[in-house]
């Protein structure tokens, strides 16, 4: 990436002049080396001697496949590179590291990282960025629960310990932790402890299954993986969340997910949520036990749903329709259908036409619909919609495949729209 040219002039006695680039302003040297990778920022020391090392005091570094480029198989050499790279940089560095970011598509877990997270624990480090990309799980070492300026923290492939005496990064707002292992006891006060967090991903764990969120500070939440149940507790300025169960290809569909998942206690602690999404099986966890028509308190800030749902499944469908209800101000809407056997699922059929019934959406205006085949449940379902948002602008419709889709799209354009000026659009599949 090229942020300037570099012109040498001669004075009419053939002297070259200063050029242009080694008096710009300390702070405008600063920038352009903010925006290079680390690679290029060494790169600048032949420029002129005012640029030479000027790398040394960047604030920021990220060693990533752009920053580590490396033409080689050897898994031994890679690694040795990485380390000699890493270990020189630290070495001649000077001045605070506020962000330290290791990614590369051929990094593992080697014991060189204890060292480097030792070196960063010893000054200021606000952000930590840690992406082990190949082998097992990296034991992370304990010198990084002594980094108490952290304000983002994110770790990829890793083995999480935290010591008994641990309370908490005092300073953390961000947590991203993916394909990560630590116990029950260790996650839940890691969440509970940082008093300040506002962000939190989790995706792909292990060793725990029972989600306990006690997050006062909380705003975004974004989880996927396979758990038991969940419980947000004194979560109440949480405004994002999205939600998704994963089941394994020996799950039995059939099977209770979750002694007391339900759309009741799910809500109790998410009073100013703003956007909802329902990914993968997370729906039918919410549809165990009874479902209310209506939730006690409305979801009156919701105004984005998304739901993965199963039109087939009974309490699924009421699920969705008692969020639906439960939302006055929604205003956007996108429900993905989800296929399962047909053989074992209570039929929606006998039900539907009184659950449809004193229903509006008032401030509805978009919706989304892809993965439907045609069937009846799904066709009444997008009919119930249409028939009860007098505001609604748009429905796109994206059927599972073209077998069908014609005769599904004819049916749709009959249906009766609430809003003169609704317009359904056809996605091919």
């Amino acid at each position: 990436m090229t942020f300037f040219t570099i012109s040498l002039q001669k004075n009419e006695c053939n002297e070259i002049e200063v050029d242009d680039i080694s008096n710009l302003p300390a702070q405008i040297v600063d920038k352009i080396l903010s925006h290079l990778s680390l690679r290029d920022a060494v790169r600048t020391s032949i420029l002129s001697s005012k640029w030479r090392n000027k790398w040394v005091t960047l604030p920021n570094l990220v060693f990533d496949n752009q920053s580590l480029l490396i033409s080689s198989q050897d898994q031994t050499f890679i690694k040795n590179k990485i380390v000699n790279i890493v270990d020189h940089v630290l070495l001649l560095h000077s001045g605070p590291i506020h962000k330290f970011k290791l990614s590369h598509r051929d990094l593992q877990g080697v014991c060189d990282i204890d060292r480097w997270i030792l070196f960063l624990s010893r000054g200021a480090v606000k952000e930590f960025i840690l992406e082990i990309w190949k082998g097992h799980r990296y034991k992370l070492h304990s010198s990084i629960y002594l980094c108490q300026k952290l304000n983002h923290l994110e770790l990829f492939n890793c083995l999480l310990k935290p010591p008994h005496t641990f309370n908490g990064f005092k300073s953390l707002k961000s947590l991203d932790l993916q394909h990560i292992t630590m116990e029950q006891d260790a996650f839940e006060q890691l969440v509970s402890r940082c008093h300040l967090l506002e962000r939190l991903t989790l995706m792909n764990f292990e060793g725990f299954s029972d989600l306990k969120i006690h997050a006062p500070n909380l705003l975004f939440f974004d989880v996927g993986g396979v758990f038991e149940d969940i419980n947000f507790m004194n979560t109440f300025n949480l405004a994002i969340v999205s939600i998704g169960l994963y089941v394994n290809p020996g799950f039995d569909k059939n099977l209770t997910l979750g002694s007391a998942g339900n759309l009741v206690k799910f809500f109790a602690h998410l009073p100013r949520l703003q956007r909802l999404e329902v990914q993968s099986f997370f729906l039918k966890y919410l549809a165990d036990n009874k479902v209310p028509g209506r939730l006690p308190t409305p979801c009156d800030e919701l105004s984005f749903l998304s739901m993965r749902i199963n039109f087939n499944h009974l309490d699924e469908c009421l699920a969705a329709l008692c969020l639906l209800r439960s939302s006055p101000n929604l205003q956007e809407l996108e429900m993905l259908a989800r296929t399962e056997e047909q053989s074992t699922l209570r039929t929606v059929a006998s039900v539907m036409k009184e659950d449809y019934q004193n229903c509006m959406f008032n401030q509805l205006r978009h919706v989304k619909i892809a993965g439907i085949t045609g069937l009846k449940q799904e066709l009444n379902f997008v009919n119930f919609l249409l028939s009860n948002s007098p505001v609604l602008e748009r429905m796109t419709v994206k059927p599972a495949s073209v077998d069908g889709a014609w005769e599904m799209l004819k049916e749709l354009l009959r249906f009766r729209r609430a809003s003169v000026q609704a317009e359904i659009v056809y996605v091919d599949p």
